[in-house]
């Protein structure tokens, strides 16, 4: 599965049910303010972190660069653009967004 988050972990516990509920060999694609959950010493990273033991978590590049984060990710977080994105939703059978 794909869980795509869209929110920053500082506005919901979106992430967090996220994580919690992700299974081993799903990924994450955090988008738009979401991608302040892949930055280090942000409130979610502990817990990125030890999800990235069995999930693979992406961050869409364009809202990174927007927020100019790109410095700060959390190593084992991949970046994807807007082709890369298509592709993770292409290659997982079931999509849930966390709005």
């Amino acid at each position: 599965m794909l869980h795509i988050v869209n929110k920053s972990p500082y506005q919901t516990r979106n992430l967090e049910s996220c994580l919690r509920l992700a299974k081993a060999g799903s990924a994450i694609l955090l988008i738009e303010d979401g991608v302040y959950a892949a930055t280090r010493d942000n409130i979610a990273a502990a817990g990125v972190k030890a999800a990235l033991g069995s999930v693979s978590v992406y961050a869409l590049s364009p809202d990174v660069e927007a927020r100019g984060v790109n410095n700060l990710l959390l190593d084992g977080v991949k970046l994807v653009d807007y082709g890369g994105f298509v592709d993770l939703v292409a290659e997982h059978a079931n999509t849930q967004s966390w709005l």
